[in-house]
């Protein structure tokens, strides 16, 4: 098989997963538009296009197709967009929504196998898996990480209240310091930017790390990370409105302030990149 006709091949099957799960994929797109929780996905398909690009010397070299293996995750990519779109009738849309868009990504995978090879495939595994992210996370696992994040993030304000000397106690998500009782509420979970900031340090730890347990630590500190975030913005309008003006409790670092305090937390992942870059040996010229 020469290159242009697995290239040729590889659209059509583009095409064809494009026609099938064409409702779902919208469907997707609309749903990270009104929602949130899932903003983060409509950064999965041009981030996953430029990092595959900018590995595309990799497709450049004689490419092994190989059908068996990509040929059994068609089908199979097939049967399970087949349930979700007509076997799961008394299931919940958006579980519907994410085995369809699950099956998806499975297809495009096996496509990609298919034509271009298992060597080819794993040169390309990060950028390849990473749309998996454009799968819907379903609404009872999506709670879970919700009610996480308000419990957590009411752990780092009353400690950094605390630090700072204010007296403060908590109970589930009630922070109450003197004068004042706050309530972490499901929209200062900051579920959409936790989430951004996720992806961000994805992409930020495969593009400049090379060891994976260098990359798995830089992800990893993303969650922890995403908690101090909402905890010092909790912390911070608490002390301004307390101290300088209640204003602040309402007004709009409250409301709009979220891309000040996310902009905090890449700083520190950046940080934590560069330290981490250190301590890698630099790879020898014309090696």
């Amino acid at each position: 098989m020469t290159a242009r006709i697995q290239f040729l091949t590889f659209a059509f099957l583009c095409a064809v997963s494009v026609a099938f799960w064409g409702r779902p994929l919208v469907s997707t797109l609309k749903l990270a538009l009104a929602n949130d929780a899932y903003t983060h996905i409509l950064l999965i398909l041009p981030l996953g296009a430029a990092l595959i690009y900018l590995d595309s010397k990799a497709l450049r070299t004689a490419a092994q197709p190989s059908p068996r293996v990509g040929g059994a995750l068609l089908v199979l990519a097939l049967v399970i967009g087949c349930y979700a779109r007509w076997g799961m009738a008394d299931t919940p849309n958006l579980v519907r929504l994410s085995f369809g868009m699950f099956a998806l990504v499975l297809w495009w995978l096996a496509s990609f196998l298919l034509c271009f090879g298992t060597r080819t495939f794993w040169s390309f595994l990060f950028p390849l898996c990473f749309l998996f992210l454009i799968v819907p996370i379903p609404e009872v696992a999506l709670n879970r990480i919700v009610e996480f994040l308000q419990d957590q993030s009411a752990v780092a304000a009353r400690l950094m209240f605390r630090m700072v000397g204010v007296p403060a106690t908590r109970d589930g998500i009630m922070v109450s310091i003197p004068g004042l009782d706050i309530e972490v509420a499901q929209e200062c979970s900051s579920i959409r930017s936790s989430l951004v900031l996720i992806v961000t340090t994805m992409v930020l730890a495969h593009l400049f790390l090379r060891s994976w347990w260098r990359k798995a630590l830089l992800i990893a500190a993303a969650i922890p990370l995403s908690v101090a975030k909402n905890g010092f913005r909790i912390f911070t309008i608490a002390e301004l409105g307390m101290r300088v003006d209640p204003g602040f409790l309402t007004g709009n670092l409250h409301h709009h302030g979220g891309i000040l305090f996310f902009g905090l937390s890449v700083v520190a992942v950046g940080v934590l990149l560069w330290a981490l870059r250190r301590t890698e040996l630099p790879i020898a010229k014309g090696s």
